[in-house]
């Protein structure tokens, strides 16, 4: 009889996942030697978090559901955040947990909790497995409804006995029942262990169907409605978001489908580099602005939440086209002219397969609204200041950025700034948290970006705030070959929290931190790590990390800057 832990590889192995994300336990050990032999890549990480946001990443940049493999307990529970954000990022991963062996549960076996009953609210589907013969169906069905209507997280719990092979457990049994030898008692006691053992192992038929979500459909009614709608407009605009880039196979066809509209577009959160940095109909900038002015907002897989002012940014007299996959998120907090329920990026296509429209007048203003305010933020980057400017040291960064690069943000003010100086070179190329905000996703993102794409440069924007949530991935990075380089805006404080906070309430408790020196944290794990305190240091230390890297070595770079007043008044709540 084969074990679980070749019955897990195997299932990940066809449903084509390449790499899994793990930090060691001896719960999960089968499941890491058994994918390792299959040729199944096993990266294992500092912390179970991180290995969430790699298989987030994984996931988000191939299609593939990303699969995370953590020990019970801790080892579970250290995730919950990552899963959390998986979640409402809508990115596709199986979580396999460790669990104490089936016939201790609830008898106070080492970390044995109720870790379904945690992961509840933070999964689309999760089950228990109590049978060797029924593992393969569970994972089997978490990889497919990962992947179901809208994607999400799933959880199966592995119990350390249905993983190892038949004849381990038994020893493990055994020697358990071997402590009281006779009398009526032992004999019971090895009695009860053979029958739970009997049903554990059981042989039997492992046939099995796994049932499958109606195929993604687009209706041809509300591609003719939106279709006239759009075409009585004169000052259209599109939002394209993270989830419209659900289908990284199809993100060409996607991306040539905008350019057909004609309609001028802003791209949010995974989005964002659909139509690369300088296409004409691409719009950065000042969108509140472009919202109040259309009088037709199509929105692409964008719920109107917070980011949206909870759809009061969009014009009470615009025509509203709302496209999602969430029945839910499709109207959320106010009613669109039309509702579609429906994949974006199909929808888009369809739509494209009209008649192209023509509004060149209002996208010429829309890009001069643009060339100004970006005339505004080079002004703001040659401001003097005492350490580095931090739209000048952003800057530099974008220029020098390759066009297969990856970018990365994770942290509060620097990270923010960064979404409106560097500009992702092409569709794919640009990872952030998602509506949750979470802070702590950059060493896993890039590691899981990293394993995805080898060749291409992948730059982790940190904040200093950030920084320290995954900075022991540079360990994970030198260990496993993957040359990730940080930029670290340090400027020893949690900026974002820190301005508002003592212009409202006058104190800055809390949000005070040191300048530390995060490039000799980096070379203590075996990277290279620079350190600029100047203006003049910036573009060689960016050149020289890019030759480090070339080299195959990660780099952290650790800049200390000048906060500025670039993003006053943005708190969100």
């Amino acid at each position: 009889m084969v074990s679980g832990g070749e019955i897990v590889a195997a299932a990940i192995e066809r449903h084509g996942v390449a790499a899994l994300y793990t930090l060691c336990g001896g719960h999960i050990s089968p499941i890491l030697v058994e994918a390792k032999r299959r040729g199944i890549r096993v990266i294992d990480v500092r912390d179970e978090a991180t290995a969430v946001f790699a298989a987030d990443a994984y996931a988000r940049l191939t299609g593939t559901p990303g699969v995370a493999v953590v020990t019970a307990g801790p080892g579970v529970t250290n995730t919950i955040t990552a899963i959390k954000n998986a979640q409402l990022a809508q990115s596709p991963l199986v979580l396999l947990g460790g669990a104490a062996a089936t016939l201790l549960q609830g008898r106070g076996a080492l970390q044995d909790i109720d870790q379904l009953r945690i992961l509840e609210s933070a999964v689309k589907w999760s089950t228990e497995v109590r049978r060797l013969r029924d593992l393969e169906e569970a994972v089997e069905q978490a990889l497919v409804k990962a992947l179901e209507g809208v994607p999400g997280p799933t959880f199966v719990e592995c119990p350390v006995d249905v993983l190892y092979p038949e004849v381990t457990v038994r020893e493990w049994y055994g020697k358990a029942t071997e402590r009281s030898r006779s009398g009526v008692g032992a004999k019971m006691r090895s009695w009860y262990v053979e029958r739970h053992l009997k049903r554990l192992f059981a042989s039997g038929e492992r046939n099995f169907s796994v049932d499958h979500a109606p195929a993604l459909h687009v209706d041809d009614g509300d591609v003719r409605r939106s279709w006239e709608l759009l075409g009585a407009a004169s000052r259209p605009v599109m939002l394209v978001g993270s989830q419209a880039m659900l289908r990284p196979a199809a993100v060409a066809e996607l991306a040539a489908a905008v350019k057909a509209l004609g309609v001028p577009v802003y791209c949010s959160g995974m989005a964002r580099g659909l139509l690369g940095a300088t296409h004409p109909l691409l719009t950065r900038h000042a969108r509140r602005q472009a919202f109040k002015e259309a009088d037709l907002v199509l929105l692409a897989g964008v719920p109107m939440d917070f980011r949206l002012d909870y759809g009061s940014q969009i014009s009470p007299k615009a025509t509203l086209i709302s496209v999602n996959r969430s029945r839910d998120d499709v109207d959320r907090n106010r009613r669109p002219t039309q509702a579609v329920v429906s994949d974006p990026s199909l929808f888009l296509e369809r739509l494209a397969g009209y008649k192209q429209g023509h509004w060149d007048g209002w996208s010429a203003q829309l890009r001069a609204r643009d060339r100004q305010r970006d005339e505004e933020i080079r002004q703001q980057s040659e401001a003097e200041s005492e350490y580095v400017n931090h739209l000048y040291l952003l800057r530099c960064l974008d220029e020098h950025l390759p066009d297969d690069s990856v970018l990365v943000l994770d942290g509060g003010d620097f990270a923010a700034s960064a979404s409106y100086v560097v500009a992702p070179r092409g569709p794919l190329r640009f990872l952030d948290p998602g509506v949750y905000g979470t802070l702590g996703v950059g060493g896993g993102f890039a590691l899981g970006a990293s394993t995805v794409r080898p060749d291409t440069e992948t730059w982790i924007i940190y904040g200093d705030g950030s920084a320290a949530f995954s900075i022991a991935e540079f360990d994970t990075f030198v260990r496993h070959g993957l040359p990730v380089i940080a930029l670290v805006g340090n400027d020893g404080a949690w900026t974002q929290i820190a301005r508002g906070q003592i212009e409202m309430l006058g104190d800055d408790v809390g949000t005070t931190l040191r300048r530390t020196d995060y490039h000799k944290v980096a070379q203590g794990y075996g990277a290279a790590g620079l350190k600029v305190e100047s203006a003049e240091e910036v573009e060689a230390a960016i050149v020289k990390a890019q030759r480090l890297a070339k080299s195959g070595k990660p780099v952290l770079i650790n800049a200390l800057i000048d906060p500025g007043e670039f993003r006053a008044g943005s708190m969100s709540i």
